[in-house]
């Protein structure tokens, strides 16, 4: 392309990412303006005077420091046990020739779609009877044993059918059994795809909402999607500001991940559709 054409290009990308740059761009200037300027209309690209007491007052409020660690381990711990789960039931989908295969393969799709809302009961009821509710467990053992791992184990599956087999072939020549096969040779080549597992996973973790205010009643267990709903006045009303402030420490570290790691995550997800 000519240097008028790249100009041209990139001139129209620059004004198709304003609608998603905008927000986040309104949600971290609003954090450190006066309530009375936040609504302004039309609303201010620059606040015109910084308040960054804002941000002090998120953890004199809330316990916003443990909620913020509550959230990263339980992200963190997420992350890696649905990347050994699906890794492992991907390859054995992908691999392992047993009778139904494939229809045991659409049932677990299924779990793609039943929503979150339709189990949130017996589920409730299952954990309170085993002593689990406001505890961490839930929000733990749902994602890496329930249906959000699905979508995952479907990435995996993909990408080990992918692969070619002689790989596999000359790991057992050199005497390997099938885990040792899965774990020197499958598992090192699909790092793309785990990469893209891992970005899937912990922002499903990092963002999830209603898990955790059906199990969770203690402010300092709380995670962060829910700790932000409880920054009100007196009256009930949201204090904007702090709760921007608040939204700002949440998102943006998230935003960093995945602008660091959106290589493997593109690549990842191209692998999926390769081959089935």
């Amino acid at each position: 392309m000519s240097r008028r054409v790249k100009l041209a290009l990139y001139a129209l990308l620059c004004v198709l990412c304003v609608p998603f740059v905008f927000p986040t761009w309104w949600m971290v200037t609003s954090s450190v303006k006066p309530i009375s300027d936040i609504f302004a209309f039309p609303p201010a690209l620059v606040p015109s005077r910084f308040d960054f007491s804002t941000y002090s007052r998120v953890f004199e409020l809330q316990p916003f420091g443990q909620q913020y660690l509550n959230s990263l381990y339980i992200a963190a711990v997420v992350t890696a046990g649905t990347m050994a789960v699906a890794a492992m039931a991907g390859y054995a989908f992908a691999r392992i020739r047993f009778p139904g295969q494939n229809v045991l393969f659409l049932v677990v799709l299924v779990g793609l779609l039943i929503p979150s809302e339709v189990t949130i009961v017996p589920l409730f009821q299952m954990f309170h009877t085993a002593g689990m509710t406001d505890t961490h467990w839930p929000l733990i053992l749902v994602p890496i044993l329930g249906a959000p791992s699905v979508l995952a184990t479907f990435i995996m599956r993909q990408f080990f059918i992918t692969l070619p087999g002689e790989l596999e072939e000359a790991a057992r020549v050199d005497g390997l059994g099938r885990f040792g096969t899965f774990c020197r040779v499958a598992l090192p080549l699909a790092r793309p795809a785990l990469g893209a597992v891992a970005i899937f996973t912990f922002l499903h973790s990092w963002n999830l909402y209603l898990e955790p205010i059906v199990f969770l009643s203690t402010p300092s267990k709380f995670t962060l999607p829910q700790a932000l709903t409880q920054f009100v006045d007196a009256y009930g009303s949201p204090l904007w500001n702090v709760q921007l402030s608040a939204a700002t420490m949440t998102a943006l570290p998230i935003l960093v991940v995945f602008v660091l790691a959106q290589r493997q995550f593109i690549e990842g997800l191209a692998h999926t559709g390769l081959k089935g």
